[in-house]
């Protein structure tokens, strides 16, 4: 099993969690599993909080995709020896 380094741990945290928010923004899984629960009256607000969330994940990714691209540009410069 190979170990996974910092960048790409926060690569999948970040693709995970963007998926995971735009299901639930973009589809009616979310309102459909809130009432069959009975939680439908909390609904009102869901708005408030996934779409800052899709952001923030979003953010999370560009990020992790800049610090990766950041780190092989650097290791394709240094010589082969060090």
């Amino acid at each position: 099993m190979r170990k996974m380094d910092g960048d790409t741990k926060l690569l999948a945290c970040g693709t995970c969690g963007s998926v995971i928010v735009a299901i639930c923004c973009f589809t009616p899984l979310l309102v459909v599993a809130f009432g069959l629960v009975g939680l439908s009256s909390w609904l009102g607000w869901i708005d408030y909080v996934l779409f800052p969330m899709l952001a923030v994940f979003l953010a999370v990714t560009t990020y992790a995709l800049y610090r990766r691209s950041r780190t092989r540009r650097i290791a394709r410069r240094e010589p082969a020896g060090v």
